[in-house]
């Protein structure tokens, strides 16, 4: 099994076991052993890493942090669990205190499903106040699982993680901002845009009024960009149904009566986009019946994120609240769907807890 299929494994074990994980301990030992052993770590060889490891703080003696993985007997990598329903801002202290009186390279901070590494770039020995890498197990892109793989014990290199790690906390810090412009556009940015547009003198109402279609023109362009994509996918999978089929490798398929419409696709490729700012895409299923085009969570009826009623004159989409209670919105383009996007998101939040 290769690396990528072992995390996939481990994100498939916690999505399963969590609720049933209700210590530190347990979590301990049920996704951070396993996330240590995927690294191609020997938890159980005291060379390699070594549970409540020594960091003697000042005239505080035998002070510990879970576990140490070591090279030449030397802590390397200082790793501090929390239970996996734990926020771990407020523990970041905790791992500052035993980096720094320690001689390793990398911090991590975890709750067994997010996963915070810290280094010392701005100051020798003294850990960054902020990570210069993030991941949650449960939402892995494929370029963060290309980062995950260079702390496997096969691919470690010093030199090289640490050329990076300023490069990926920069990285990090401006897609953080790009992001809170995107949804909430600064003056700053505002005034920028304006100025090539409009010619007047820019009075604090004026940019007022600018902000509101900054926001819209930007949510605007990125909805346009991902419908073209999605087209774009569309007519690649079209293209290649078109390709002639040997006549005995034909499926014979019963007609239902449930004809899955390419409006009804794009309308889930919309959804699954929107879900994919908290969740793996993977995760985002549809089922098509005679009455409405439905989309679930992990492919469970229990668990409906919308419903699409896109057949005749007036299309609806289905949201549900608390409770699973049915809100119906009608929407005249595709486009609106973006518009729900806090119900789609809330009620995956729901199901998630």
């Amino acid at each position: 099994m290769d690396f990528k299929d072992q995390i996939k494994q481990l994100t498939d074990r916690i999505e399963k076991l969590k609720d049933q994980i209700h210590t530190e301990e347990a979590t301990k030992n049920a996704f951070i052993m396993p996330f240590i052993i995927a690294l191609g770590y020997d938890v159980f060889n005291p060379l390699e890493v070594v549970p409540e490891y020594i960091c003697d703080i000042g005239i505080k003696k035998g002070e510990k942090i879970d576990y140490a993985i070591l090279k030449d007997n030397s802590p390397m990598i200082l790793i501090e669990c929390k239970h996996w329903g734990h926020i771990l801002n407020v523990h970041e202290g905790q791992l500052l205190r035993y980096f720094h009186v320690s001689k390793a390279r990398f911090g991590i901070l975890t709750n067994g499903i997010i996963y915070r590494f810290y280094t010392d770039l701005k100051e020798p020995n003294k850990m960054d106040e902020k990570p210069f890498f993030e991941i949650n197990l449960c939402d892995i892109r494929e370029n963060q699982m290309d980062e995950l793989k260079k702390f496997h014990k096969s691919y470690f290199d010093l030199d090289n993680i640490i050329s990076t790690a300023s490069e990926l906390q920069y990285t990090n810090q401006i897609k953080t901002l790009v992001r809170e412009e995107l949804s909430n556009p600064s003056e700053q940015l505002v005034r920028l845009f304006t100025t090539q547009v409009y010619s007047g003198k820019l009075m604090p109402k004026i940019v007022e009024q600018f902000t509101e279609l900054v926001r819209k023109s930007i949510s605007s362009v990125i909805s346009d960009m991902i419908t073209e994509r999605l087209k774009t996918a569309i007519n690649k999978e079209t293209d290649k149904s078109d390709i002639a089929v040997p006549e005995e490798d034909k499926v014979i398929i019963i007609d239902n009566g449930v004809n899955t419409t390419l409006e009804e696709m794009e309308a889930f490729y919309i959804v699954r986009a929107i879900l994919s700012q908290k969740i793996a895409v993977s995760r985002v299923t549809h089922r098509d019946t005679k009455s409405y085009f439905g989309v679930l969570l992990d492919d469970n009826n229990r668990k409906p994120i919308c419903r699409l009623f896109l057949e005749g004159n007036k299309k609806y989409l289905v949201t549900f609240g608390d409770g699973k209670k049915e809100v119906k919105h009608a929407i005249t383009t595709l486009d609106e769907i973006y518009s729900h996007a806090p119900e789609l998101l809330a009620i995956v939040d729901i199901y998630d807890i």
